[in-house]
């Protein structure tokens, strides 16, 4: 962790001993406006936090960023763009990095921390501090790392100009995403920012719950019904449990009369 003193040159000076700013943004209504345009579909004013590319999409971006609590997750990552959502813990840092075909945008929702950037890992020459709502622009080939300073986790979003990671791509946490790429790096299969192994640790959840409706019974054909739903979903961006719930519902209420007609066969 880098240590930033409150006189550093360049300070903002709106900035002193923390960010004067708050996570509520004004809703701004003019002749086509509304209090709340996006549509979340878990019912409980949240938004499903997957890769919703390479299709056309609305999304509140600053709600959609606090709300992430991944050290990465892709929200739409198209032919010739991507941005991901990323939480950076107190303390910690992305990992000084270098892409050397892509040009990257972050900004700043929540906390503060210091940017870095060089044209060589040993020499970052250039250092800013930055909070809610700073904006920073890293050009291709240049190495950069942003530290958080801050007492509570740094909320950001990136942009990336091609795309950066794999369609789908989510690291719950660094050590994740570094994990993804020494495997990328060794030539290791990775699939939507996963290993194999990554996929089958991370759908556990769904394999004991499928032995659990063995157990009970239930007739093979709900279950593999059921159960290969559940992991379209999850590669659709759902983690497992929303998959399972999602399922269970569409069962529970009606809404898939031919799953309530195979549980009862």
């Amino acid at each position: 962790m880098y240590y930033v003193p409150y006189g550093y040159p360049n300070q903002n000076p709106y900035y002193v001993n923390g960010s004067m700013y708050h996570n509520a943004r004004q809703t701004v209504y003019g002749p086509y406006s509304y209090a709340n345009p996006y549509r979340y579909p878990n019912g409980n004013g949240n938004i499903l936090l997957k890769d919703y590319g390479p299709n056309p999409y609305v999304v509140d971006i600053n709600q959609a960023t606090i709300q992430n609590n991944t050290y990465r997750t892709a929200l739409w990552t198209g032919e010739h763009l991507q941005v991901t959502l990323m939480s950076i813990e107190v303390g910690g840092d992305i990992g000084l990095e270098m892409h050397p075909d892509v040009d990257q945008f972050l900004r700043i929702e929540q906390g503060q921390g210091i940017v870095q950037m060089g044209t060589t890992k040993d020499n970052l020459t250039f250092q800013r501090n930055v909070v809610d709502d700073s904006a920073i622009m890293i050009p291709a080939g240049t190495w950069h790392n942003v530290t958080n300073t801050g007492n509570m986790p740094l909320k950001l979003y990136s942009i990336y100009a091609p795309p950066n990671h794999p369609f789908g791509t989510v690291h719950k946490t660094k050590a994740d995403a570094m994990a993804g790429e020494e495997a990328s790096a060794n030539g290791n299969t990775v699939v939507f920012g996963r290993t194999p192994d990554d996929w089958v640790r991370h759908t556990e959840y769904l394999v004991n719950e499928g032995l659990e409706d063995v157990k009970r019974g239930i007739n093979a054909t709900h279950i593999l019904q059921e159960f290969i739903l559940m992991g379209v979903l999850v590669g659709k961006g759902y983690s497992p449990e929303e998959a399972y719930e999602t399922v269970e519902e569409w069962e529970r209420t009606g809404e898939s009369k031919l799953l309530q007609e195979s549980k009862n066969m």
